[in-house]
């Protein structure tokens, strides 16, 4: 692991990071000035359109109620008149904690046809470049692939570089629930990927429920690839400051508590996703029993009693991940705290055999999934330690499911 091991060094380091923070100010300040002067997104003005919105002469709650008034009023409506909501608003109800999960895929469905269309409209419009029209190419048979048959979308936005999360499984009958936290360079074009797979969150989810099910074929599970936040764009300083994470802190607590039923829930985070998770972790609710990160470079805290979380901790790193080399440290809003793989830092340290590198913790056959997968399904006493000690173990107990 590369340390910044002596003074000059680590000053040098502190110095850099302080510069940097005045050009984090100016971007982030200027970005959303920017970003506040846009007119409605797609996904504004189905939300702003439900709020003039009515059915059966009486006004539709405010979407951004509490999922269990949400659910009654979903519950409390018949078939035709939720398929008529479907109808007029599909982004809002296709994004809305609360309405039934099987409704909120239905309504993607709609919304992805729509977007499929704009998409192809754009392919043929003179005004865009070259450059301009393959993205929407690319874009319009993305959309075509998220609506295959088969496919459950949890919830989805197209604006900008989109948002986006699949549900692999039956939500409303599992009895454990995993979560895919995906990190830099995720979008809706990167989703999911043919080279590759298993670096992007459908491969990654895919690989994670198939992994639980040979785990413990009688545990029902459901697992989530959720890349509905906005994930910083490359290697840059947006991946460096806990900007990102804060929003997605918001949207992955928002998500977890809209779930249905009240099976526990376990979160898997790579990379910058362990930053969101970190943050998230003191907001979310007891029934999350799990946080795994791998290939962090950080969870915001020193420590992982810091988190202030009831649920397990767990780390692992791979020794060939390029990660270990990015400081561990946090000065003036850049950088992200402690390694969470060391030993003073408190988590569970697990096995990373075989994954090679910093995308390769979902690949089949190695030792970090079969690690997530135990998790996954609760087999706490099955899953294999960084350190042959089995420190990792101490005071646990659990077996899958029966």
């Amino acid at each position: 692991m590369t340390s910044f091991d002596t003074t000059p060094q680590l000053n040098v380091w502190r110095a850099l990071l302080a510069l940097a923070v005045v050009f984090v100010m100016l971007a982030t300040t200027g970005w959303t000035a920017l970003r506040n002067q846009r007119g409605d997104t797609p996904l504004q003005a189905s939300l702003s359109a439900w709020e003039h919105g009515r059915i059966g002469g009486h006004r539709l709650p405010d979407p951004q109620s509490q999922p269990t008034r949400l659910a009654r009023f979903f519950a409390s409506l018949t078939e035709r008149d939720r398929a008529s909501l479907v109808r007029e608003y599909p982004l809002a109800v296709g994004n809305m904690n609360g309405a039934p999960v099987e409704l909120r895929y239905r309504a993607n469905r709609v919304a992805l046809a729509q977007a499929r269309k704009v998409e192809r409209e754009r392919m043929h419009d003179n005004r865009l470049t070259p450059a301009g029209k393959h993205e929407a190419a690319r874009r319009m048979h993305r959309f075509d692939d998220l609506m295959e048959k088969g496919r459950h979308i949890l919830a989805f936005d197209p604006e900008g570089s989109g948002r986006v999360a699949e549900v692999f499984g039956d939500l409303r009958e599992a009895d454990r629930v995993s979560v895919v936290v995906p990190g830099v360079d995720t979008n809706l074009l990167t989703f999911q990927r043919t080279q590759r797979k298993y670096s992007a969150p459908v491969g990654m989810a895919e690989s994670l429920y198939a992994a639980e099910r040979t785990a413990s074929p009688a545990t029902r599970t459901a697992v989530i690839a959720w890349a509905d936040y906005t994930a910083p764009s490359g290697l840059g300083i947006d991946s460096a400051t806990g900007l990102r994470a804060e929003e997605g802190a918001v949207r992955l607590n928002a998500l977890v508590r809209a779930l249905p039923g009240s099976t526990p829930v376990s979160l898997f985070c790579h990379s910058y996703g362990s930053v969101v998770c970190g943050v998230a972790a003191h907001s979310l609710p007891g029934r999350v029993s799990d946080i795994a990160v791998a290939g962090s470079p950080g969870m915001r805290v020193e420590k992982a009693a810091q988190l202030h979380t009831t649920a397990r901790v767990w780390a692992m790193r791979d020794a060939d991940d390029w990660i270990q080399d990015v400081p561990y440290l946090e000065v003036g809003g850049l950088g992200h705290g402690a390694d969470p793989v060391s030993a003073g830092f408190g988590a569970r340290v697990l096995s990373a055999q075989g994954a090679k590198g910093h995308a390769g913790y979902f690949e089949p056959g190695t030792a970090s999934l079969m690690n997530f997968a135990e998790i996954g399904v609760g087999a706490y006493r099955s899953v294999h330690c960084a350190h042959e000690d089995g420190v990792c173990r101490t005071g646990l107990s659990g077996t899958a499911a029966a």
